[in-house]
């Protein structure tokens, strides 16, 4: 299984909305960088990621699942990008801050790092046990 990161503007979409969809999740759709989209075709039905708050709040706050591979993104006039459908699974026990993040040295090469701007990214298996681990400390 591999395993992602999703940002997210509160005021734009929420984990309190993410949470409110229930089972039936919600489709992760706007995206228009090709390198996030290739991050999207690679998602296999039962991944995990984090959600993150981004802009506000810096956190990441919770745990989705990927419910629906890859798809057509109707909101995308070109046609060239894809959508994925998640779900969420459960709020993290504490909420690991991007602060907390940076000054973790063990996770100074996550794509959050290189890549902030990215609004789907990849997390390494080791880079999600910390992450877990942070959120129970």
């Amino acid at each position: 299984m591999a395993h992602w990161l999703y940002k997210s503007e509160p005021f734009k979409w929420s984990w309190d909305q993410q949470v409110a969809a229930a089972d039936k999740g919600t489709h992760w759709d706007g995206v228009r960088n090709h390198l996030a989209k290739q991050q999207l075709l690679a998602m296999k039905l039962g991944d995990r990621g984090f959600f993150y708050h981004s802009n506000e709040g810096k956190e990441i706050v919770g745990i989705v699942e990927v419910i629906r591979e890859a798809y057509p993104d109707p909101s995308d006039p070109t046609g060239k990008f894809v959508m994925v459908d998640i779900k969420a699974v459960e709020p993290l026990k504490k909420p690991v801050s991007l602060a907390a993040i940076k000054a973790e040295p063990r996770l100074s090469e996550m794509a959050l790092m290189k890549f902030s701007r990215l609004s789907v990214q990849p997390v390494t298996d080791a880079e999600w046990d910390i992450v877990l681990e942070m959120s129970r400390a």
